[in-house]
């Protein structure tokens, strides 16, 4: 029993380790930055201490029970036994309070939308394997595009309307609100408002394929001035080459390949099934989330991203010489 007691021990130890471990981690549902995220995160703890209460129980009856009957045969349950009881109350009566006790918190815990007009709309697309991010305001005529992420003021209600261009994906940033799925035909509302500044992780929570692992998102909530610069910037068109450099790398993407499927606003390049690159050397990631966004990541992400990501849209590039590559991955991350 002392070794049993031991090893009982050593593994609720070790669950509890790595149940803190998992609290900081970037999909983590334990946050505060939202009212949204604090309500589940609420109701998380309120299951797993139900849980862990319930286990407890269980755990305790079985050992009294063993050590009730140790030396008794194996025979049929005599229910006017008064200790047959514990059949009624464990298997229907206690299991009844706990899912209704459940049912209750987690009612409580529904999403509510912020009562306030939202001072953006946020239309987000999910493809295979992206993110396509559109802005409207509603004080302000024009809109741009972006991808893979996602700007928003710090206490100011944001309107999400989420859609899909292919398969049923699944938009979920835990640490600001829950998931919500993205239907083909369909768009769903969805609300945020933040709290607290940081950079959220999130994710596609619904397989949609091969690379359904490498459809990430990063939404970056700041303060509403810096939000404001950081819109008007993304109004821009992009940045115009300053050096002998990017100036080979524009004229190669323009006239190229590249242009047949990204857009970058104020150049001949309009395509509209790829990410758009206006500003994509400002962003922190690239090939939705898989990637940080150095130089190095964007010449091998053109030269070949098939071997980056087997399966993605995006084409293996055999046009560009060496020097010619660099120049057009220079270009590239020249777009801040």
């Amino acid at each position: 029993m002392s070794r049993i007691r031991r090893d009982s021990t050593c593994l609720a130890l070790a669950g509890a380790v790595l149940a803190m471990a998992g609290c900081n981690a970037p999909l983590s549902m334990f946050s505060t930055a939202t009212d949204d995220a604090e309500r589940a995160s609420r109701l998380g703890w309120f299951m797993i201490i139900l849980s862990g209460l319930i286990f407890v129980g269980v755990m305790i009856t079985m050992i009294a029970a063993m050590r009730r009957n140790r030396h008794r045969s194996a025979v049929d349950v005599d229910l006017s036994d008064p200790g047959a009881g514990w059949i009624v109350w464990g298997g229907t009566v206690m299991p009844g309070i706990a899912l209704i006790a459940t049912f209750v918190v987690a009612m409580t815990a529904m999403g509510r939308f912020p009562h306030q007009q939202p001072v953006v709309t946020i239309h987000v697309t999910g493809h295979q394997w992206w993110w396509q991010v559109d802005y409207e305001f509603p004080d302000l005529p024009d809109q741009f595009r972006t991808a893979n992420e996602i700007h928003i003021p710090v206490g100011r209600p944001v309107r999400l309307l989420l859609t899909t261009g292919d398969v049923i994906h699944s938009f979920w940033v835990p640490q600001l609100q829950g998931k919500l799925d993205l239907i083909p035909g369909d768009t769903n509302d969805l609300r945020i408002l933040a709290r607290h500044a940081g950079t959220y992780a999130g994710a596609c929570a619904e397989f949609c394929g091969t690379q359904h692992a490498h459809m990430a998102l990063t939404v970056v909530a700041e303060a509403p001035e810096t939000f404001q610069q950081w819109a008007a910037h993304q109004l821009q068109p992009g940045a115009s080459p300053t050096d002998s450099v990017t100036q080979l790398g524009q004229k190669l993407f323009a006239g190229g390949p590249c242009s047949l499927c990204h857009t970058v606003r104020g150049t001949p390049a309009l395509g509209s099934v790829a990410p758009d690159l206006t500003h994509v050397g400002s962003r922190l990631t690239i090939a939705a989330g898989m990637l940080p966004n150095t130089l190095g990541n964007v010449e091998g992400w053109i030269a070949n991203a098939q071997s980056l990501k087997p399966g993605t849209k995006m084409p293996t590039i055999t046009t560009y010489s060496g020097p010619e590559l660099r120049a057009v991955a220079a270009y590239v991350e020249s777009l801040k």
